[in-house]
């Protein structure tokens, strides 16, 4: 394999507390070199890739994916779904187990390594299911599904609701050393409902969501992580009670965590009424708090938009506000999509009967450098640690590092470009995104997998360089 050699760039390692100027060389797939023996041992043969004015950090994670494949293909396979990650500036990827036939079962498991190997853009780890058919009943082999390689298991697309099940789930996952990964929702509180309960459900006559359906179920990971000592790590957080709840779990050393994904510090339930009402709440411009361009043109949308049908829902102003903070103080450790794909025909009936879910693996990063380093949330280098080390750190994953030896996973980004989201940027099967149409400040330029060149914006689409001089 050749080697590579990234000359000119800012290299942000938090894993190795690295922020500074440096050259990185990669050969046979592995990190070689990272500051100036790079340039000094780098062959007369290997390729050069001037990097000047950009930012080189280790390969992003997102360890919350949905590739839909086996058996919902038609929405994205792994070939389209890593293809789409690669784009975002995603090295590895964490796929979920709601397929068809979920996968709560080795050979399921098997099947979807073979297929990652063959036509995978990126690297794929798989979690297993909690149950059998994600059914809440019957503990599925957690054993066998961390023999063939499994690295957390999660009933994700459902929770489950037998708490006693639950407990016994966390009991053989600490005894395999897995995280169990919870979406957290209480059927009996939740029941029909189709967005956030609150004022914006009442005026379009739309079944709530309540905070508490989320919230109650924190609370009882809460409980049993304390109880079995297992680590439990709460799904795409979203309601301020549940960010409240983990802090205080936290300050306890209890063995929690969480995730946030950029719709629920973005958007409001708002949105559902429509553009008009989203970017006019409380009287004063939206556009310009979320680090976008207030002069520039403003996307429309019309209500009841069911891109903006996800679960759990787009919340309050208030829960809005309070992910930040926990994302801010340390409360939410790890950011990612939630990417899930639906064709449009699925998407185009009543609010009520569209499936939940958005694509998010192009725009996850664009979007959280707008929020949260322009708009001054997270500096630069915490910002990379929630997409490093800290989900790498979590699932026990030889990622999220630029050390010499490391695999030679490597993102590119430059986080002042400005651009627009279209839908024909999108290498994703499926298209319902919210946020066509939205002029975005950051993006992935280069993502480097195993030393490969997985993607790389032509040199016009990218980089209208401005001096990186984002937050230190």
């Amino acid at each position: 394999m050749s080697a590579l050699l990234l000359t000119g760039g800012r290299v942000i390692d938090p894993a190795n507390h690295w922020n500074a100027p440096a050259d990185v060389l990669i050969r046979d797939g592995k990190i070689a070199a990272v500051g100036p023996e790079a340039a000094r041992t780098a062959s007369p043969d290997a390729q050069r890739l001037d990097v000047t004015g950009l930012v080189v950090c280790p390969g992003l994670i997102d360890m919350h994916v949905h590739l839909r494949e086996p058996g919902q293909t038609p929405k994205e396979t792994i070939a389209t779904g890593t293809a789409a990650a690669a784009r975002g500036g995603f090295t590895s990827v964490v796929c979920m187990p709601n397929t068809a036939p979920p996968v709560d079962n080795a050979g399921t498991v098997a099947l979807i390594h073979e297929r990652a190997a063959r036509d995978g853009r990126v690297n794929v780890f798989v979690a297993g299911a909690i149950t059998k058919n994600l059914a809440g009943e019957e503990l599925a082999p957690i054993g066998s599904l961390k023999r063939a390689g499994v690295v957390a298991i999660t009933d994700d697309g459902h929770c489950v609701q037998n708490h006693e099940l639950m407990r016994r789930a966390c009991e053989y996952a600490r005894m395999f050393d897995l995280p169990v990964l919870d979406h957290c929702q209480d059927y009996s509180l939740v029941n029909t409902g189709v967005m956030h309960e609150g004022y914006w459900s009442t005026v379009l006559g739309l079944q709530g969501w309540p905070s508490a359906g989320e919230e109650m179920i924190v609370a009882r990971n809460i409980l049993l992580a304390e109880l079995t000592g297992a680590h439990i790590h709460c799904q795409h957080l979203s309601a301020a009670g549940s960010v409240a709840l983990l802090r205080e779990a936290k300050k306890r050393g209890l063995p929690v965590t969480g995730e946030a994904c950029p719709h629920h510090f973005t958007l409001t339930d708002a949105a559902i009424a429509g553009s008009d009402k989203f970017w006019s709440a409380d009287g004063r411009p939206v556009l310009a708090a979320l680090g976008l361009d207030p002069t520039g043109p403003l996307p429309q949308w019309p209500a009841y938009d069911t891109n903006f049908k996800m679960n759990p829902p787009l919340r309050s102003a208030r829960d809005r506000e309070a992910i930040l903070e926990g994302l801010a103080d340390g409360t939410i450790d790890v950011l990612c999509s939630d990417h899930a794909p639906h064709r449009d025909f699925e998407k185009e009936v009543e609010f009520d009967y569209a499936p939940f879910g958005i694509t998010g693996l192009e725009t996850e990063l664009a979007l959280a450098l707008s929020l949260l380093v322009h708009g001054r949330r997270l500096s630069l280098p915490e910002l990379i640690a929630k997409y490093t080390v800290a989900p790498a750190r979590l699932l026990r994953l030889p990622k999220g590092t630029l050390s010499v030896g490391a695999d030679a996973d490597v993102t590119v980004m430059d986080p002042n470009v400005e651009w627009v989201f279209q839908r024909e940027d999108t290498a994703s099967r499926s298209f319902n995104s919210p946020f066509y149409g939205w002029r975005l400040k950051g993006r992935a330029v280069c993502t480097i997998v195993g030393g490969r060149i997985a993607h790389r914006l032509a040199r016009g689409d990218a980089i209208a360089r401005a001096p990186a001089a984002v937050a230190a």
